[in-house]
Parts: C-alpha cells; structure tokens; sequence
C-alpha cells in the first residue's frame, strides 16, 4: 500500500512538466496554491526591494533589476533591441525594467506554488539560490561594481526572500490530502483536506495569520524601496556638477564650414570673437513657428538611447581619461586639466542610427569641449592607426576611422552642452561628439579610454550585432507641423514646417509636396553652419478633406534625400516622411 505522501504526489506535477511550462496550470490547482504563488510573490517582492534599498545606500552597487536589465540588453539578439528602441524608443529601458520586476514576481509565485507540492518543496530554495547567483554575476560584471560587494548583496537579497517565503508558509500551514488511496470519499462530501474546513486547506487562524504576514511583506518591501529613495542624496557627480561654471573659461571663435545656403559664418565683433550664443542669438531662425523643433534643443529634451539602464554616476575628482594603443606618448587626463583647456563650442546635430523616417531621436545642441585631433597629436598617433575607439566607465564601446578625424569636420572631447556642464544623462563628466557620424560609432558616454588601432583588429558594440562599421549620418528631413492628429481648417493659412540635416554636408534646400502635386521649395532658417540642422517652412491653404504631405531635402553636396523606403538596419533609415493631415470644413 503507498503511503500518504505517495498518495498526495499523485496528480501533482513533475518536475519536468514544470519547468517546459505544461504542468504550470495544474500546479497552481494544487491544494493550497494561492496561498503558495502569494508567498513566493512576497519574497521575490522583498528580494527585489532589498536591492533597490541597498542601491539607495551604495551609488557603485546597481539594484538587482538594473543589473539584471543590463546583462539582458547585452546578451539580446539584435532584433530584440531593434524592436524594443523602435516600439518604446527612449522609454525603452523603463519598459525592461517594469517587465524584469513582473516576471521575477511570476516566477516567485510559481516558486512558492512548488513549496506546497511534496518531493517539490526543495524547488524554491533552489530557484532562490538562483535567483541570488545571477543577481551576483551580473551585477559583479559591472565595470563600475565592486565584485565581492555585488555578490554579497545578491545572495543576501536571495536568502532574505526565501526566509520571507518560509516564514509566511509557517504562518499558514496548509496540508495536501492524506486519505489512503483505499478509502473512498464521504458520501457527506466533507472536505478530505486536514486543517478545517477552508478553501485551500488554510484554518480561519491560519488565514488571518498568513494574510497578515503577506500585508507585513508588502509593507516591508514598499518600505525598503521608499528608505531607499528617501536615502539617495545627490551623487558625487551631481555634487561635483553643481559646482562647474564653463561660462568662466571664454572659447575662441567658431568656424563654420561653407556650402550650405543657410551657413552663416562667424562676424568677429570683438578681438576674440563673438560667444557661439551671441551667433545663434542673432540668427533668423524659425522658431516662431507654433510646433516646429527649436533650432537648440533643451538638455531635457534631448533624446537619450545607450545601453546603460541607469546613468552611471562618475565622480570627476576620481576620473582619468586614458590615450592608449597606438600611439607613441600614451597619457592620462583629469577633469581639471582638461577644463584648464582652450575650450571650444561647435553647433553639432546628433541622430541614433534606430531613428526612424519622421522619429524624434535626433537632437541639435551646443557642444562645449576640446578638439580631438589636438588630444590626439600629443599622444602622437602611429602610422596604420586608422581607428579611433572610445570606451565608456561601463565597458561600452564604439569606432569610428582616423581620418576623419583631419577632413574639417568639428570631433570634440565634449564637457559641455548648451551652456552647462554635461547632463550626467547625457555622459558627463566627458563624451565624445563627432559631426556627421550616428551616435553608435562615436558618441561614446561617460568616456574613460581612447584607443588607437587599426580597422580590422577591433569591432565596436553594435557592429557584430549586425550593424554596419561605419556610420555615415544620411540626409533627412521631417514634418513637425501639422502632426497626425492635427485639424486644420479649410481656407486658413497653415504652416507646414520641420526640420532638416546632413552634417557635415548641411542643407541646401527643403521640398513639399502635398497630395499628388509638384514639388514646393520651403523657406529655410539660418544656420550655424553645416553640421547642424536647419529648420524650414511653407505657408499652405488647405481645402477640406484628407491631405498628404511630403518632405524631402537636397544637402549641401547637391544630393536629394532618398526616397526609400529602408530600415533603420544596418546603416539608418531612408525614406521620405509622410503626414496624413485632415482638414476640417470652414
């Protein structure tokens, strides 16, 4: 005769079935299984709020989300990465974060699901003891983390939420069915579940216990993130940022490149020039446009995509910038010395090679830095050197070649934007700032090391996840206003007005087209030169009815944009942007 443990395993699920998911239903049938999936939920809840308040207490320690998160986005194949930038853009990362948390919590709850299956009790220990090695490995793998800290922060964060799951099932016992297979069911139809005659096998007492223990859980959790947040002060970046005034250091003279019909050179007013701020100051821009892009774009608006799911936060008065590689004189800088530097401000539009036709992940801003070539001749570059590499404090990396760095074009150590210390966000206390490059290949954030070697020996982040090597940024244009959703009426006078760019090349000319009708030049905006965008309009009087807009550019080299349509992969997007605009009658 089987025993009653025999007995009760019966209809249970096995392991195997578990874990290829076709058991997952009739585990959490189990007697008892609510009571289960709520345990494991509170623990994995507690697991992840302890990181969380520990990454409060310790800028260096990232929270177990973020740490996870970051090996996630690392290891993902690169349509996962392409599809999410595409689908969420720069909310992307808020995204995986909010998914990792939903499914540690799932997998919790299937985990304390299993604590009540006997021969299967033994299952969330050991996903706990996982749940603590991959938080300690990817948070150890953080260039920034302190390894043995990362480690003893993951695995207490495991033991906390196991001893969370074990107390909150001593606190309701519930016990499988223990009738022998031999006896049959009360004709009565009493329940054969041992502890009363509650759903699940849980007693009254039990019951109150156990939901009271999952509301202490829970406030437990919630508290632990609360002290967190309540504990973080402002980093040693932030503290340090605060203190920096670039507008102390006068830059000299910019020099915009020619061939762009809106480039406007220069005028020196004084015997050092005036300030780049005066410049766009007295520019005929289009600004006054409702609803067309500024010709500077705001820090806070300015799109952010890198692969960090937090922004790393480096202490200048610890940070030394390397020049290492190919070169005859490798050396160290500090933020000090390079702020002592003659610096200069450049005008510099940036895109993400993911931006779509018509998407916002391009930006225009004042770049405060030191030229790169100038860093570079003291380091005295070798010959065969024709690569440039970046490195970030977070291991990431991207290449552009050498000799671009000498054809005219502006490549700054950056440590300013639009007038102020870099945005920690946006690579403070240095990036680089290459003009006609997308950001993939050289905007590297939060830059440690340059390296010089050669094309071939060296392959930046994204280029073995299938995206080209080099990164030329490709003539664009895009439609601001009217928007989609925009209603115009029929009869009023109605901007059709945007944007445009081609560094280094700049742009020329702007064209509409509206339905099927011909091509339209737009009034364009004066520029600072070729590397930024330029902003255009065309006044329209439109009649009732849907109508389609259409935009296209000619940069300065006399090329039109392309009409496409391409995918961003792997070398950026090509098409015209296209607007449907419904007008309403008079």
């Amino acid at each position: 005769m089987s025993d009653s443990s025999d007995e009760a395993t019966a209809d249970a699920p096995t392991h195997s079935e578990v874990t290829n998911g076709r058991g997952i239903g009739r585990l959490i049938r189990q007697p008892g299984s609510i009571v289960g999936l709520l345990a494991g939920v509170a623990g994995a809840a507690v697991a992840l709020a302890f990181g969380e308040f520990v990454d409060g207490l310790v800028d260096s320690i990232p929270s177990l989300v973020v740490a996870v998160g970051e090996a996630l986005v690392d290891y993902s194949p690169d349509w996962a990465v392409k599809l999410s930038i595409e689908l969420f853009g720069e909310k992307d990362k808020a995204v995986l974060a909010i998914g990792i948390v939903g499914v540690s919590l799932i997998i919790g709850g299937l985990l304390g699901a299993c604590a009540l299956v006997p021969r299967r009790r033994w299952v969330p220990y050991a996903g706990f003891a996982a749940f603590g090695l991959i938080g300690g490995w990817t948070a150890a793998r953080n260039p920034m983390s302190p390894f043995i800290g990362s480690w003893i922060v993951a695995l207490a964060a495991a033991t906390l939420g196991a001893t969370t799951l074990m107390i909150l099932l001593r606190l309701a016992p519930v016990r499988p069915e223990t009738r022998p297979p031999s006896e049959p069911p009360d004709p009565g139809g009493e329940p054969a579940v041992v502890g009363g005659d509650e759903p699940d096998g849980v007693p009254d007492a039990g019951r109150r216990q156990f939901l009271l223990g999952i509301g202490g859980a829970g406030v437990a959790a919630v508290g632990l993130v609360a002290l967190g947040r309540g504990v973080r002060g402002p980093s040693a970046a932030e503290t340090a940022r605060a203190g920096i005034d670039l507008s102390s250091t006068r830059p000299p003279p910019t020099t915009a490149a020619s061939g762009a019909a809106t480039a406007v050179e220069p005028t020196a007013t004084t015997a050092a020039g005036p300030s780049v701020a005066t410049q766009i100051a007295a520019l005929d821009t289009l600004d006054e446009v409702g609803g067309i892009s500024s010709y500077v774009t705001p820090n806070n608006e300015f799109y952010r995509i890198d692969t960090a799911l937090t922004v790393p936060q480096v202490d200048p008065a610890n940070w030394k910038l390397s020049f290492t590689g190919m070169v005859d004189n490798p050396y160290e800088l500090t933020f000090d010395e390079i702020l002592a530097m003659d610096l200069q401000e450049h005008v510099v539009t940036l895109s993400c090679v993911s931006n779509r036709v018509g998407g916002n992940l391009v930006g225009n801003a004042v770049w405060t830095g030191v030229p790169l070539v100038d860093l570079l001749e003291r380091a005295g570059v070798q010959q065969g050197a024709d690569q440039v590499v970046g490195r970030s404090v977070d291991d990431w990396t991207a290449g552009f070649p050498t000799p671009l760095l000498y054809d005219g074009r502006n490549a700054l150590l950056a440590v300013g934007m639009n007038g102020e210390p870099l945005p920690t966000r946006h690579g403070f206390p240095a990036r680089l700032i290459v003009a006609g490059l997308y950001g993939y290949v050289s905007a590297v954030k939060w830059i440690e090391e340059i390296n010089l070697t050669t094309w071939d020996a060296f392959d930046g982040y994204w280029v073995p996840r299938g995206w080209s090597k080099r990164g030329p940024m490709k003539t664009q244009s895009r439609i601001d206003v009217p928007a989609s959703g925009d209603r115009p009426v029929a009869g009023t006078e109605t901007a059709i007005a945007g944007i445009a760019w081609a560094p280094t090349r700049g742009i020329s000319a702007v064209e509409v087209r509206i339905d099927d009708g011909p091509w339209q030049q737009c009034d364009l905006g004066e520029a600072l030169g070729d590397e930024s965008w330029v902003q255009w309009y065309l006044p329209w009087t439109p009649t009732a009815g849907t109508h389609s807009l259409q935009v296209r550019a000619i940069d300065g080299a006399g090329m039109t944009q392309p009409e496409g349509p391409k995918d961003v992969r792997p070398d950026g997007a090509e098409g015209w942007h296209r607007v449907a605009v419904r007008v309403d009658a008079a």
